[in-house]
């Protein structure tokens, strides 16, 4: 089995204002990134537009409609739901094609036919809540994922684990009273959304936040994960991993302060995969969140995917 690539052309379609950071000249510097010879040898699959029922497994069919509702019609330009948050006419279906993508990935990797998946789209996801439209995110590709894994192949336990910079308030909303989902995040703190306090813990104890200052770097964050996240997911014992694998943490990043460098999502892929290895026969998806500086985003998920084929 190899490492499968998840991503679609729509993904494009869904445009946002002049400047704004999460354009998609984002994803065209992942797939020039990814287009490189020594990834030829990943499986290559488009993604589905998720039928609604799918995405409704984590927001509402009201919510989903308002979405849907909400959407301009060709030519019209672009609609804010918020001071970030925009929609333009293809911004639904590339929604759609996300949550279908994390759909796809998490079949392949159930039915064995991939051994874990990265999946390339856009918009984000996880700033998501359950029925609020936020920070560049229209839906929870990393929610519906997990969800999905539990309903559709009676998936007991999932792990979602998050390096975004940002913290995934809208993951961390969707599974506050749910002792079968756990969430794991290191972000910097103070930053948007303003969530994610190490006292943040859920209903059930199974939200972990492990907060960065600005200026940390590789050391704090390998040592966040060590003594906060890694110990936390192996007594969970997920039987899948999902990543909101955001590479705005990097140093090059304009949105944020922190300073990560390839080697530290190199790392930190390989400490998630020996997880997934233990307990979930190296299940892992994976999903694109932020990164906006194009060098470092290209180059940080180049090593991520490198290290997901090494697996």
């Amino acid at each position: 089995m190899s490492t499968l690539l998840v991503s679609h052309p729509a993904c494009l379609n869904h445009l946002t204002p002049p400047g704004h950071p999460e354009r998609p000249d984002r994803l065209r510097a992942v797939e020039e990134a990814l287009a490189d010879e020594r990834f030829q040898i990943l499986a290559r699959e488009q993604a589905p537009m998720a039928p609604q029922e799918i995405v409704a497994l984590v927001h509402p069919m009201e919510y989903i409609e308002a979405i849907r509702n909400a959407s301009p019609s060709e030519g019209e330009g672009m609609v804010r739901l918020d001071a970030d948050t925009s929609m333009s006419s293809g911004s639904f279906e590339a929604a759609l094609r996300g949550a279908g993508g994390a759909m796809l990935a998490v079949d392949d990797v159930m039915n064995q036919k991939a051994v874990n998946a990265f999946v390339a789209v856009r918009p984000p996801g996880h700033h998501a809540e359950v029925a609020r439209p936020m920070g560049f995110c229209l839906f929870n590709n990393a929610a519906i994922a997990a969800r999905y894994a539990q309903d559709r192949y009676d998936v007991e336990r999932a792990a979602i684990v998050d390096f975004d910079v940002h913290h995934g308030n809208g993951s961390q909303d969707i599974f506050w009273a749910d002792k079968s989902v756990l969430y794991c995040s290191t972000h910097e703190m103070p930053l948007y959304p303003g969530t994610g306090a190490i006292g943040e813990r859920g209903e059930h104890n199974t939200i972990v936040n492990a907060p960065l200052r600005a200026g940390d770097g590789g050391d704090q964050f390998r040592e966040a994960f060590e003594t906060a996240i890694l110990p936390r997911l192996r007594e969970f014992k997920p039987d899948i991993l999902v990543i909101s694998a955001g590479f705005d943490a990097h140093t090059r990043d304009p949105l944020a302060n922190l300073n990560l460098l390839e080697a530290d999502y190199t790392w930190v892929t390989k400490k998630l995969m020996d997880i997934a290895n233990d307990s979930a026969q190296g299940r892992i998806v994976s999903l694109l969140e932020g990164g906006y500086d194009l060098q470092g985003l290209s180059r940080s998920v180049a090593a991520h995917v490198t290290a997901l084929m090494r697996g």
